[in-house]
């Protein structure tokens, strides 16, 4: 039998690597959930509920719309729908699949890539919910950060390059995804690396201070200490590297409000954040900053020297940080704050070591990536 489904890691490959007339994405879900997260440039026809029910009439009122010489990708939730309508299409002379499992499965999915700009350092990101770590390495040792729930595509990822997995460190504690630090380090019998600030109720944390290194091979990382996401957020710099975390993104900073949302606590982390700014931006021109978050960036990797980074005006805050104006800064972040990360606050907990992870654990992060402060 010919093969009727897409793997979301096939998707997102062909999205990447191929030109964007080669696949044309339709999403079948309903609008109001396309609108809050979708795949880049997907088309949406919002006819869930009815395919539910084996209805294929509005289907058939749009087939003028689809391409009949591209192949179709079709996605919903958990690719139930999706497959009903690319059957429905194949019989009416189309190139369609459905993508497996959905959204669901478009969220799991991690590309790796190797950084000729940061010598020693694996970038892994997830498109489907802009999250980005890290494996750094040196010799036959190497150093996980900020991984995921599926530790497995970190082992493989060490695995494919003959390197030893020595330990696991996250920038902070995290509020749009579960981390899965403490399982992989725990699974290796290796340190789990956090500053103390963010270590909430956790055991067999390594505690992390400013300007102290974590070695790996012959190399290290030197510890930043640069609070404002979160009291206890770091930057590591690896060489030329700076793995930045939640601190600097390519277009943005992170946002200072998850901790406390009350308005004054916001502005005294943003304060923070904006000092915990100027220290990155004194570093060398040529310093290769690693976002841990991306929002609609389509270049990979992801990674720009700073110096280019403050030449562009693609990031607004930083302009401020790099004017001194620590007013303005404050003021754009409280005044241009979006919606918060879905179920930041059970992910936070689960974070934290205050709550164990349940059955619906893949399910939480799911969502579009709100980490961003605007």
């Amino acid at each position: 039998m010919p093969n009727t489904d897409f793997s979301p890691a096939e998707v997102a490959r062909r999205i990447e690597e191929d030109d964007a007339a080669d696949l044309f994405v339709l999403d079948v879900r309903n609008e109001d959930a396309y609108e809050e997260w979708q795949i880049d440039d997907s088309t949406n026809i919002p006819i869930y509920d009815e395919l539910l029910e084996y209805d294929y009439s509005s289907l058939e009122e749009h087939l003028d719309e689809l391409p009949e010489d591209t192949e179709i990708a079709v996605v919903c939730v958990a690719g139930i729908t999706s497959a009903r309508a690319a059957a429905f299409l194949r019989e009416h002379g189309f190139d369609a699949k459905s993508v497996d499992d959905g959204m669901n499965g478009w969220g799991r999915v991690h590309r790796q890539y190797d950084l000729d700009a940061a010598d020693g350092v694996v970038q892994i990101v997830r498109p489907g919910t802009g999250c980005v770590s890290y494996l750094a390495h040196d010799g036959e040792e190497a150093v996980v950060v900020d991984p995921s729930q599926y530790v497995d595509r970190y082992l493989n990822a060490a695995d494919e390059r003959d390197l030893e997995i020595v330990g696991v460190a996250d920038t902070h504690a995290h509020a749009d995804h579960v981390s899965g630090a403490r399982r992989l380090a725990g699974e290796l019998d290796v340190p789990y690396y956090l500053h103390g600030d963010d270590a909430g109720e956790l055991d067999n944390v390594t505690t992390l201070t400013d300007g102290e290194t974590v070695p790996v091979g012959e190399r290290e990382f030197e510890v930043l200490h640069t609070p404002g996401h979160t009291p206890g957020s770091v930057s590591f710099r690896f060489g030329d590297a700076l793995l930045a975390g939640d601190t600097l993104f390519l277009r943005s900073v992170g946002r200072p409000d998850l901790e406390d949302g009350a308005e004054d606590a916001v502005r005294e982390a943003a304060s923070r954040l904006f000092d915990s700014l100027e220290r990155l931006t004194d570093l060398d021109d040529g310093t290769v900053v690693l976002p841990g978050h991306f929002s609609d960036e389509s270049g990979r990797p992801l990674a720009t020297a700073l110096g280019d980074l403050r030449a562009e005006t693609t990031n607004e805050l930083l302009s401020d940080v790099e004017d001194g104006d620590e007013s303005a800064f404050v003021e754009t972040i409280v005044e241009s704050l979006a919606d918060e990360p879905a179920n930041y606050n059970e992910i936070k907990q689960i974070n934290w070591g205050k709550a164990q992870p349940g059955g619906n654990v893949e399910a939480l992060e799911l969502g579009p990536n709100n980490c961003a402060a605007n």
